[in-house]
């Protein structure tokens, strides 16, 4: 599941911004999703909404399963990379 957001994540955000820098990885727990990273692009992604379609899309869905899309966490950990000139 963690990869798959991840995915979703960058293919966001290329779709609008194909030169962004994206470094954006995912932890999944239980109800829980840290999206943790760094991002720079012009891109306006809802993270949060596309975390929650991608978990609904691979079919977790509901809570007696043990992960529901609709009611998960997430939890934003995104920062702009810095630009380090040389």
């Amino acid at each position: 599941m963690a990869d798959n957001i991840s995915d979703a994540i960058l293919d966001a955000i290329l779709r609008t911004d194909p030169k962004a820098r994206v470094a954006c990885e995912a932890l999944v727990k239980t109800g829980m999703v840290v999206l943790a990273g760094e991002i720079t692009s012009d891109a306006q992604v809802d993270y949060s909404q596309v975390t929650r379609e991608t978990i609904l899309d691979i079919g977790y869905d509901d809570d007696a399963i043990g992960f529901d899309g609709r009611h998960s966490a997430v939890v934003l950990a995104l920062t702009e990379q810095s630009l380090r000139q040389f």
